[in-house]
């Protein structure tokens, strides 16, 4: 695949008052449903991988863990800094490469909802593996893969059947697609997502040196306003799930 830029710091100032909004899914499904499994604490070192403006590098900072924050958008870490305590420590650095950053030095790694926008992937796992310590855990949240294809996949309605469901259109083959950044605003800037089947994620995992420990799908939190789709709106929200969630350990010596 050509290489394409696909940080997000042509919309920090957007992006930042999206997730500090409330009401996100950041805020009402993805961090309660990490801090449960993440359970960060007093002294646990964790590097919150492509942080954008800092929102769960400082909910993990609030409960006591030693805090580091990197983002290849320059931007983006200025917001970070400047909603964040002194504590926490940020870098410009691409995933692939996390120059700034000794090895063994992390309990836990977490990316959030940017996997899909790191091309290199297989380079982002390489650097994981290097900087966590023995026993680290990588935490991964993703748009689910076999749901969520850009622009290959989409909801339906059936109306015979009075059933919502998701129509895909493909799965299994790596695809890209330039997605508007900031939705709603024809002509802004774009980022490239890249679709990945989950068997591609486990592979490259494995080749890395880490092994699938936890799984689990997340529903949307939000409910239907009262209407003749109410009742398949909100099944259909309940039995698809929106996000992934992978933790990997490391499994083996390279």
């Amino acid at each position: 695949m050509k290489n394409k830029t696909t940080s997000w710091g042509k919309v920090a100032g957007w992006y930042d008052e999206l997730l500090e909004g409330g009401d996100t899914y950041q805020e009402k499904v993805i961090l309660p449903n990490l801090t449960r499994l993440l359970q960060p604490k007093q002294g646990m070192r964790i590097l919150d991988l492509a942080c954008g403006q800092g929102y769960f590098s400082r909910a993990f900072a609030a409960k006591g863990a030693a805090v580091t924050g990197a983002d290849i958008s320059p931007e983006l870490i200025k917001k970070a800094e400047e909603h964040s305590p002194k504590e926490i420590h940020y870098l410009v650095a691409s995933a692939d490469k996390l120059t700034g950053l000794k090895e063994k030095s992390f309990d836990a790694i977490t990316i959030v909802l940017a996997l899909q926008n790191i091309q290199n992937l297989d380079g982002t796992f390489a650097e994981c593996r290097r900087v966590l310590d023995t026993g680290g855990r990588l935490h991964l949240v993703l748009n689910h893969p076999a749901f969520r294809i850009p622009k290959k996949s989409e909801w339906g309605f059936d109306e015979k059947k009075q059933t919502q469901y998701r129509r895909v259109d493909a799965y299994l083959s790596e695809s890209q697609a330039e997605i508007e950044m900031a939705p709603g605003k024809k002509g802004g800037p774009t980022t490239v997502s890249f679709h990945r089947p989950l068997q591609l994620y486990v592979k490259a995992l494995a080749k890395n040196g880490f092994a699938v420990t936890r799984f689990e799908e997340w529903i949307s939190h939000r409910t239907s306003e009262a209407g003749p789709r109410a009742l398949a709106e909100t099944r259909a929200r309940k039995e698809i799930p929106l996000f992934l969630f992978l933790e990997a350990t490391q499994a083996r010596p390279l």
